[in-house]
């Protein structure tokens, strides 16, 4: 009885501590990110430990956490301190997340944009090209869904995220693929603001010509089909910018 009560501690024990280490991680991610130390030197692990009332472990945790996601780095007897931005991982969620909290993420989401713009229209031809028929039939449900959040039957957010990553999927390219974590992070923040400039939900029409290329075997039309979706997307966010 005592043994298992030990090691059901153990467990809540572990459990509290990644819960800790993933909270600080986000708060210091965050703070890196949105640039609170531009100014002024990373906390110390004794200032970290005062500061948030967590163990010298987590903060080691956390801290080597956010090193690999390219944050932070550390020199003998100088410290951790905050790497410049160009070291930053983008392709990590948290980061791109991070990133997409700022003042300046207009110019991020019009970055990213252009990224989709060289990724989804190739991954569109390969699904129209090598999808199976059940990643058709998923692509398929996600325009379904949205023409359901389009009757406030769904939700338009992730209606629209689920059919750009359906097709990722059925490209069957390893590479775009996994990069369909980063396509979701990214599409939170810019299917809300494209909606938003565009007075309205992504349109049906658009995506269902993506839909009926891929279905229909047409990569070439596939393609520019995602091409000119994304091309408008990219066109709402440079007048935003043109007016800021």
């Amino acid at each position: 009885m005592n043994e298992g009560s030990d090691v059901e501690d153990r467990l809540v024990r572990g459990e509290l501590g990644r819960n800790l280490t993933f909270g600080l991680q986000e708060v210091l991610g965050r703070a890196i990110v949105v640039g609170d130390y531009r100014d002024r030197p990373f906390p110390t692990e004794a200032d970290i430990v005062k500061q948030h009332g967590v163990s010298r472990s987590v903060t080691r945790e956390a801290v080597k956490m956010l090193g690999a996601k390219g944050l932070l780095s550390a020199r003998p007897k100088q410290g951790t301190f905050v790497r410049p931005q160009e070291a930053w991982n983008l392709f990590d969620t948290d980061v791109l997340r991070w990133l997409l909290e700022r003042k300046s993420s207009l110019t991020l989401l019009r970055r990213f944009s252009e990224l989709r713009i060289a990724v989804e229209p190739a991954a569109c031809a390969l699904a129209a090209h090598s999808a199976t028929p059940e990643q058709k039939a998923a692509i398929t449900a996600g325009l379904e869904r949205m023409r359901a959040a389009d009757c406030g039957k769904d939700d338009t957010l992730d209606a629209d995220i689920a059919f750009h990553m359906a097709i990722l999927r059925a490209s069957n390219n390893p590479f775009f693929s996994q990069f369909r974590d980063v396509v979701a992070t990214a599409l939170q923040t810019s299917i809300r603001f494209t909606n938003r400039l565009a007075g309205r939900s992504a349109s049906l029409g658009d995506h269902a010509e993506v839909h009926d290329a891929i279905l229909s075997g047409d990569d070439r039309a596939a393609r520019e089909a995602m091409g000119s979706l994304i091309a408008k997307v990219l066109k709402l966010i440079e007048q935003s910018q043109g007016k800021i």
